[in-house]
């Protein structure tokens, strides 16, 4: 496996803003201090050598954080600090922002060293709602050093899902199939928050596939790598260097039309028409490339695929897209530990087999067993190979969307829970999820706002980190679980 990459890499610029009426070495001395903080807990962050007092200065700040390769920054208010100036450099800088205040110290400064930030936050708050800015303020954004750079910290991953989705090209190949209308949403959302679209034939990806084979070297070395990567769990090694073939047209469609976007995602037809065409499924290749930081979403799931990519922005692990697909047996979970999950909460999120190796508990290459019975009868396969099967690997768990509605209007969910160490007993790439307070959040929310079956999930908690950075995108209506007793808006209090 390649090690993950098509992310950015977040390099954070720290400036000191100071009110004149107060000493600007007052902000110097508490921006030391956070520098020295941020170092310790190996943030990646330079400081501005401007403190900022006037309007000059804030230009001044942006032009050096910006040639010095910060791609998102934070305003730390050292004392009360000027609202205008302030501001005026949040809205200057082109990446994420946020904002945060010195506490005081300890009761020696009150007599004399006051910084008075409670009170200047209050004001740049107000700034920052005259310039219409889409700014990141903590739930805590008054600190101490240490702190403040806890924060900054996790202010770095939700600037990596801002910078990660407004360079980002999503590549379509296919249109979004008929009996998956959920699919098919709106694009214009996209390109609002800064992605665009390049949408291509299935023909242009038989083209590319066919160019490919003349790649023999090219192709014997991934097939090589296949193999390795699934430790003798392929029944057919004839069939290898076919996926191989169809993994290098991938990638190589990839470099060539990257063009002026820095990242890329895919989202592919991938029946029925194609396994005739192919001769296979292309899951097992859809599940290497989002090991190497490139997720494919399924059934030309551009949402889909720009979902799977934030996930993986914000926890820096490959992510993964599945059917949020059927109910949970009782005698499948009898005598098993639900880790504090009501059964009712439980589902099976299933795919046919796309999810990355490294986040399988066990996997091995098997065929799809649905397109077997719909396409070969149910004989004996061979266009249906190569799904990459087996239980989801155990432990935390965020699912989340972003999804246009049919008003073009973008609406999200994000929820936290586990994937459970439970055999599913079914096939493909498959797992038993529990998220609390599940039961009435899918009726409330997914069903209710009309989310299609497809969810992207990831392989660690990221909720805060995406909550965070889907508002800075500008979606105002994000949804997460709520608890028995809070009602979600039109659920019935006599149910």
């Amino acid at each position: 496996m390649k090690s993950m990459q098509n992310m950015p890499e977040i390099k954070i610029g720290v400036v000191g803003v100071s009110r004149d009426c107060f000493p600007a070495s007052l902000t110097q001395k508490r921006l030391a201090a956070l520098m020295s903080e941020l170092k310790k807990q190996k943030v990646d962050a330079v400081a501005s050598t401007v403190i900022i007092e006037n309007e000059a200065q804030a230009l001044a700040a942006c032009d050096e954080l910006v040639a010095a390769g910060c791609n998102a920054a934070v305003a730390y208010l050292g004392n009360f600090g000027p609202e205008a100036p302030t501001t005026l450099f949040l809205q200057e800088f082109p990446g994420p922002c946020m904002a945060c205040a010195a506490a005081e110290e300890n009761k020696s400064v009150l007599a004399n060293d006051r910084g008075d930030a409670l009170c200047g936050l209050l004001n740049c708050s107000y700034n920052i709602g005259l310039r219409r800015l889409d700014v990141y303020i903590p739930q805590y954004p008054v600190g101490l050093p240490k702190d403040l750079a806890e924060k900054i910290g996790e202010f770095a991953s939700i600037a990596r899902v801002v910078v990660g989705v407004t360079n980002l090209k999503v590549f379509g190949f296919g249109p979004r199939p008929h009996d998956f209308l959920a699919c098919n949403a709106p694009i214009q959302p996209l390109y609002d928050i800064g992605a665009t679209v390049m949408e291509n034939s299935e023909l242009d990806l038989l083209v590319a596939f066919k160019k490919a084979a003349a790649d023999k070297a090219g192709i014997k070395a991934i097939a090589a790598d296949m193999a390795k990567e699934l430790k003798g769990g392929c029944q057919w090694p004839e069939l290898l260097p076919r996926l191989a073939q169809y993994e290098l047209a991938l990638m190589n469609f990839f470099e060539a039309n990257l063009g002026a976007s820095a990242y890329g995602v895919f989202a592919n037809k991938c029946w029925p028409a194609f396994e005739s065409e192919f001769g296979f499924v292309p899951c097992f290749i859809n599940s290497r490339l989002a090991g190497r930081g490139i997720p494919v979403a399924c059934e030309v799931d551009l949402y889909g695929a720009i979902s799977e990519y934030m996930i993986q922005c914000a926890t820096g692990l490959p992510a993964t897209l599945l059917d949020i697909n059927n109910s949970v047996p009782a005698d499948v979970i009898k005598g098993k530990s639900l880790k504090g999950v009501q059964a009712r909460d439980l589902f099976m999120g299933f795919h046919c087999g796309n999810t990355c190796s490294a986040c399988m508990k066990n996997c091995s290459m098997k065929y799809q067993l649905i397109m077997n019975r719909l396409m070969e009868g149910g004989k004996e396969p061979d266009i249906t190979r190569g799904t990459l099967e087996g239980q989801l690997k155990p432990g935390p768990a965020t699912m989340f969307r972003l999804q246009s509605n049919s008003d073009a209007e973008l609406v999200s969910y994000i929820a936290e829970g586990e994937f459970l160490d439970i055999n599913p007993c079914s096939f493909g790439g498959i797992g038993i999820v529990g998220i609390p307070d599940f039961a009435r959040f899918y009726r409330h929310v997914l069903i209710g706002k009309h989310f299609p079956h497809h969810g992207g999930f990831g392989f660690a908690r990221a909720g805060h980190a995406l909550f965070e950075a889907v508002k800075l995108l500008g979606v105002e209506d994000v949804n997460t679980p709520l608890p028995e007793g809070v009602r979600y808006p039109g659920e019935n209090p006599f149910a």
